[in-house]
């Protein structure tokens, strides 16, 4: 028989062997049970990584005769990336060595990234070709990877940079259709959770991958003409170099619908080589984003405004005394103005009086009289905010579109000399694209359009949606008013001495503005030139509006910088696109 304490000490060892594999089993299911969970995740963390899938972002085209030509396209390219995290530190100088020599640029650089600790993406490499992505990753460094990109490339060059505007690195879209558009251009990004192995290669067969697919972004076609706008840039181009000029914009309108035909501002760039660019105004389409005293093109629009009240009447003379004095301060005409005397409201345009202009505001004021008061202010700031919608957003498809500015009729200094300035274009601002939309509604009958860009969108699906012509107002003023106006306006081309077919109709109206000092007041021999005016047969067909920054010819900037702009894309207009002829 076994001694006794042989006996206890077995069963001792018994307990101790029950009480191990009781620890082991209670162990096991607090790891596999009860902490299931936690562990679970804190493994896949190792493994589920999470990509996204980037949307291809939709075209821009433009209008050329009856078909279409791509203004921006997408190219296929690829960025590199790495998890710095799978890659082992005796192999990340060999991993540099081998970027460098693929994709260029310096080792040292790319061994940095491979070094940094708190990041598990770092991107080596953008708009690398298939062959240099094929190449690196022919070299099957683990952590290393490339996800497929479509970056934007412009098979027209520069051709309406400043409208277009650039998609920047991050993928989204700057300045123009691409920053006014992002959201529609740029579709929805797919997402990617997928397994992968101890290298970051995603198993496509597993089961945890979840896959969201991208949807693509909309495609655009702009009721650009592709033609008209290659040929606007080239006018513009030529002529703010020769007036040795800051810069200038002009643009195309149909006045009967809003739809903008051609828009552009010079000096420009290519929106493919962007990042080379210094000078980040030049992204800016001044044409809508860069209000400006606009000067004597807004006489026309005084005179419609007054004309429209029925305080002035068509035919009408007046006394002018060749100065006006308005809160102590002189208002006076350029030296060509003919001095005292009978004047008559063709005189007002043909001559740009100043003071007949201020004259038409005396009148909202008072019929016959000779003063500014708040009656004439407050009509006259109804017409410029209400009927010609100044001061306010147009709503067109660009990044960055400016209102401008239409002084307080009942507060501030100076009221009534401000308004007076105000009624030859001075004392207030406006872009461009504004005048175009004011003057379209007065010369085609009394309707502001919203001026717009974008003619067409289609879906990934294939539906599409055209833009129908939007009226913001009816009644900016009477048929009859338009009619005369228009009569005014060809009058003032015929005494300019600018010839054009007789089948056709061409008004206009030049403007020479001082430009404002940052402190107050204003420059004695720096202006600005713009012009503003229509071509048409029975009926204007396109409206004109020209600026010209600084120009240094030697002439007024309206007459001798803006003016010979607006001549030459009459003629192109009438030679090249389709104006139609007066019926009779």
């Amino acid at each position: 028989m076994m001694p006794i304490q042989a006996v206890r000490r077995t069963r001792w060892w018994y307990v101790f062997l029950l009480a191990v594999v009781g620890i082991f089993i209670i162990r096991l299911f607090y790891l596999q049970v009860i902490r299931y969970s936690y562990y679970h995740h804190t493994a896949l963390s190792d493994q589920l990584k999470e990509y996204q899938i980037p949307a291809q972002r939709g075209t821009i085209s433009a209008h050329e005769g009856a078909s279409t030509i791509p203004l921006v396209l997408n190219e296929k390219l690829y960025t590199v990336y790495v998890d710095p995290t799978l890659v082992k530190q005796q192999d990340r100088e060999r991993v540099a060595d081998a970027v460098a020599s693929v994709l260029g640029g310096n080792s040292s650089t790319y061994l940095k990234q491979l070094e940094t600790k708190e990041s598990r993406y770092q991107i080596l490499g953008k708009r690398v070709s298939a062959a240099q992505k094929s190449k690196l990753l022919g070299y099957k460094f683990p952590g290393v990877g490339a996800q497929q990109q479509d970056y934007r490339t412009y098979p027209q060059g520069d051709l309406a940079a400043q409208v277009l505007g650039f998609v920047s690195d991050d993928g989204s879209g700057e300045y123009g259709v691409e920053q006014a558009l992002n959201k529609q251009l740029a579709g929805t990004p797919g997402q990617l959770k997928a397994v992968t192995d101890i290298n970051g290669v995603p198993l496509a067969a597993n089961t945890g991958n979840i896959l969201t697919e991208p949807t693509q972004g909309q495609n655009v076609t702009l009721t650009l003409d592709a033609g008209m706008q290659k040929q606007l840039q080239q006018v513009l181009s030529q002529d703010v170099k020769g007036d040795h000029a800051q810069s200038g914009s002009a643009l195309i309108i149909d006045p009967n619908s809003g739809a903008i035909k051609a828009m552009a501002n010079y000096p420009s760039y290519n929106p493919a080589n962007y990042s080379d660019v210094s000078d980040a105004s030049v992204f800016n389409n001044n044409a809508v984003a860069s209000p400006l005293e606009v000067g004597s093109i807004m006489k026309p629009l005084t005179m419609a405004a007054a004309l429209d009240q029925g305080v002035i009447q068509p035919g009408q003379t007046y006394y002018d005394p060749g100065r006006w004095t308005v809160d102590d301060f002189n208002i006076t005409n350029i030296e060509e103005d003919g001095g005292a005397g009978t004047k008559s409201l063709e005189d007002i345009l043909n001559l740009s009086l100043n003071t007949g202009a201020t004259w038409m505001l005396m009148q909202m004021s008072q019929p016959g009289g000779t003063a500014i008061n708040q009656k004439g202010r407050d009509a006259w700031h109804d017409y410029m905010v209400k009927h010609y919608q100044f001061g306010k957003l147009t709503g067109i498809e660009q990044g960055y579109e400016a209102g401008g500015t239409i002084p307080d009729p009942d507060n501030g200094y100076g009221r009534d000399l401000t308004y007076a300035n105000t009624s030859f274009g001075q004392g207030m601002t406006a872009t461009p694209l504004q005048m175009a939309a004011a003057l379209s509604a007065v010369v085609n009958g009394g309707t502001y359009y919203k001026p717009y860009l974008v003619d067409t969108t289609t879906t990934p699906s294939g539906k599409t949606a055209i833009t129908k012509p939007t009226a913001v107002k009816k009644d900016v003023v009477k048929p009859s008013v338009s009619s005369t106006i228009q009569s005014l306006m060809e009058g003032v081309v015929a005494g300019h001495f600018l010839h054009f077919p007789s089948q056709y109709i061409v008004g206009g109206k030049t403007g020479t503005a001082q430009i404002a000092k940052p402190g107050g007041g204003y420059y004695d021999n720096e202006f600005n030139g713009t012009y503003m005016g229509f071509v048409g047969g029975d009926k204007p067909q396109y409206v004109i509006v020209v600026s010209i920054i600084q120009p240094h010819n030697g002439g007024y900037a309206g007459t001798a910088a803006a003016q010979p702009v607006f001549a030459s894309l009459a003629n192109m207009l009438i030679n090249d696109f389709n104006v139609t002829p007066k019926s009779h």
